[in-house]
């Protein structure tokens, strides 16, 4: 028996491809995100005053140019120095504040209150800064690490101050401060490494240097030469180095020596 051939059937033929019609292409991400940026055209009529009343200008040339400054600031700073945190920030406004007072000389020469002000508060942030709840010493190494940032400001605070005092000129503010930033000095941490304390011997230098200098130009009267001497006295219970400023006010006062002046 003969098999039966069935007719192949005709392949049906695939119709060209249709052009795709411009209004349903997809557009691209850059092209919707430039479209939505772009600048839209202003209202016509009342409604654009309006709008412009509503919506404010973010076009802040003034702004920028002091985002940029700061900036600029902040990386000069970060190249050098560690970022400040925010009560050094504090810190740093106050002391500039202070150094703006400064500028009138008459301020200073007549109440040393801002100063004072000044220095008890970078005491207080030397020991706000000391940890307490420790099981050890909060005068080991780790708690000088954490102070020492504030006793550099203390230290910066004594030598700047001092220095526009000098130049003022106002002597007798120059020995009232020294005085006073001496006693403060007194007051700060004593630290278990002998090193840990070269900061109050280095605000003790520069207290006795600015000391030596007012009395180089300054020449008190009796009775306020012997108060001076009394506290000058007292103040090298807490350092040797006002030394040289007890042998100065002795020299201007005609004393020859200690005993001299302690028989009076």
């Amino acid at each position: 028996m003969a098999a039966v051939c069935q007719p192949r059937r005709a392949l049906v033929e695939i119709p060209a491809p249709q052009p795709k019609i411009a209004a349903r292409m997809r557009r691209s991400y850059l092209e919707i995100l430039s479209a939505r940026m772009a600048p839209s055209p202003p209202p016509r009529g009342r409604s654009a005053a309006a709008s412009t009343k509503r919506v404010p200008s973010l076009d802040l040339p003034i702004a920028g140019l002091w985002t940029g400054r700061l900036e600029e600031q902040c990386e000069k700073m970060d190249e050098h120095h560690n970022p400040l945190s925010n009560q050094q920030l504090v810190q740093l406004i106050r002391s500039l504040i202070l150094v703006e007072q400064s500028q009138e000389p008459r301020i200073l020469a007549s109440d040393l209150k801002y100063l004072q002000e000044d220095l008890q508060l970078k005491k207080a942030n030397v020991y706000r800064s000391i940890p307490y709840s420790r099981f050890g010493s909060n005068r080991d190494a780790h708690c000088y690490r954490k102070a020492y940032p504030h006793l550099v400001a203390f230290k910066v605070s004594c030598q700047e101050w001092g220095q526009v005092l000098l130049r003022n000129e106002d002597w007798d503010a120059v020995l009232e401060h020294t005085l006073m930033a001496w006693r403060y000095t007194s007051e700060l941490p004593q630290w278990d490494t002998t090193s840990h304390n070269a900061l109050r011997e280095q605000c003790y230098s520069i207290l006795a240097a600015n000391c030596l200098t007012a009395l180089q130009h300054y020449h008190p009267e009796p009775s306020r030469g012997r108060e001076l001497l009394r506290r000058l006295r007292t103040s090298r219970l807490h350092s040797q180095s006002i030394v040289p400023c007890i042998q100065e006010l002795q020299r201007i006062m005609g004393c020859a020596d200690d005993s001299s002046m302690d028989a009076k």
